[in-house]
């Protein structure tokens, strides 16, 4: 069909210029039984001729039929239009009647006019190919906007808390800490060869941390240790489970009883959220409570935040991934009847909120201590004792018989073993397993670091396999607070001699 529209195209005579055209002897039978005739030339350069302007004509025609033209229903019908549209013009001599095919015509070029058809046609097919162009990124931008967010929560879950672990230690509104790791350790050296300073002019104060509710046995090993020393000690009866602000106000008016009961100063020792609940009280209520308190003492407390409680909670984190946040909710608040704020004013966020609105007094004495848990494979067979059984007892039994009483014992230091692996692996931090070094370390305080490797439950859970030669978790508690009351002193004199 092409090439019977090119031939009949080339069906013109222009009686006013017979020089420009080629006279073509063609068989009318032949053209009509669509065969294609060998056309006759009366030269070389004639035929040369005739060669070169079908070819610009045939290269003229497909512009438009290209790798950027829509494909559909549509595409036919636009290249018969342009066919018919062409058809038209070619077939017409100089605006007048198309021409009739005979036994022979003369084929006659009349170039500007089919070329400003061709071209005139080509721009409108070009700006409907523009229009699907667009119409083409339009339906593609969802889908790369999906992409695009895909790739970002990848990306953010691979960041995790990568930017916000040692804040603290970044920010330049912090005051800095002071090394006191080699004191720590002669006082300490000091308690193993039985000589003991805390003074009994004051009340000490133990805050649990998340869960210690649920654990019978949480501090009452160091308790028992300051009561046989002549030492009045306590164990904070507050909701472990409940928001930092909730616990610090209890806390606040635990301090008061105590203060008004015994007119004795208390002296604080908070392990893990416990210390955030304290540091929150004193933060919060300081004016209230200055003259009724000698210090405070942070053991292994995200002060400034938590990665596995940023990575529970925080969307886009693993929380979201394998539904840990859910199970969390549901141990929290229907299990063990808690609030799941507890766990969230532990992310990185809720702490940088709560430390803008409150500092601790500078005027106040504060150790922070942090370890390094273990994450040897020999830790795997570690077990903790989170608990006592008391076996039921059956006649007869005689009046001075004891009830059998059996150790519970749980996996926590293979636990938080894994869970100080994934942190190294991850974020190449050292940590308890819960809490990281560079957030544990209290802005302005006195900073204990020891070699000693000790996981996040060592300090309030006695463990079954504990080195006898080595300080047990109730000397080092011993410790901490007498390095708080030398703080104090010190910090006192200094104050003293300032006003002078």
């Amino acid at each position: 069909m092409l090439l019977e529209e090119v031939v009949s195209a080339m069906d013109v005579t222009n009686t006013n210029r017979e020089g420009a055209g080629i006279p073509l002897m063609v068989n009318s039978n032949v053209i009509r039984n669509n065969q294609t005739p060998p056309p006759s030339f009366p030269s070389v350069n004639g035929a040369a001729t005739y060669l070169s302007e079908t070819t610009s004509y045939l290269t003229s025609c497909f512009p438009a039929i290209s790798d950027d033209v829509p494909g559909g229903p549509d595409a036919p019908e636009k290249m018969v239009l342009a066919s018919e549209e062409l058809r038209e013009p070619l077939l017409r001599n100089n605006g007048g009647p198309p021409s009739t095919v005979s036994g022979s015509f003369t084929a006659t070029t009349n170039a500007p006019r089919i070329r400003e058809e061709i071209t005139r046609i080509t721009e409108g097919d070009h700006a409907q190919n523009n229009v699907s162009g667009v119409q083409s990124d339009e339906t593609r931008t969802p889908g790369i906007s999906m992409f695009q967010g895909l790739v970002d929560r990848v990306r953010k879950t691979m960041h995790g808390s990568s930017d916000d672990i040692g804040w603290l230690q970044r920010d330049p509104e912090m005051p800095p800490v002071e090394d006191g790791t080699e004191r720590f350790n002669s006082i300490l050296e000091n308690i193993g060869h039985g000589i003991h300073v805390l003074p009994t002019s004051v009340v000490y104060l133990l805050v649990p941390g998340l869960f210690s509710n649920h654990g019978p046995l949480y501090f009452t090993t160091t308790k028992a240790t300051f009561s046989k020393m002549g030492l009045t000690c306590h164990i904070a009866k507050i909701h472990s489970e409940a928001s930092v602000e909730k616990n610090a106000r209890e806390l606040k008016e635990y301090i008061e009883e105590i203060y008004w009961g015994s007119k004795k100063r208390v002296l604080l020792l908070g392990h893990s959220k416990g210390g955030v609940d304290s540091a929150a009280a004193l933060s919060i209520y300081w004016p209230e409570l200055k003259d009724k308190v000698a210090g405070l003492a942070l053991a292994q407390s995200p002060y400034g935040g938590s990665p596995i409680a940023s990575d529970i909670m925080r969307e886009g984190q693993i929380g979201d991934y394998f539904n840990v946040r859910k199970l969390m909710e549901i141990l929290i608040c229907k299990v063990i009847k808690g609030d799941l704020q507890s766990l969230e004013d532990l992310t990185y966020e809720k702490r940088r909120e709560f430390l803008k609105k409150h500092h601790l007094p500078k005027e106040l004495p504060v150790v922070s201590f942090h370890t390094e848990a273990n994450i040897s494979p020999t830790v795997l067979a570690t077990l903790s004792r989170v608990a006592h059984a008391e076996l039921p007892t059956f006649p007869p039994l005689s009046s001075n018989q004891a009830a059998t009483v059996l150790p519970v014992v749980v996996p926590l230091g293979a636990t938080l073993a894994a869970c100080a692996q994934l942190l190294q692996s991850r974020y190449s931090e050292k940590s308890d397993g819960l809490v990281t070094c560079r957030d544990a370390e209290v802005p302005g305080s006195v900073v204990v670091r020891p070699k000693r490797k000790l996981d996040h439950a060592w300090m309030v859970y006695s463990s079954t396999n504990d080195d006898p030669l080595e300080p047990d978790a109730s000397q080092v508690c011993e410790a901490l607070m007498t390095l708080v009351v030398e703080v104090g002193l010190r910090k006192k004199h200094y104050l003293s001699v300032k006003e002078e």
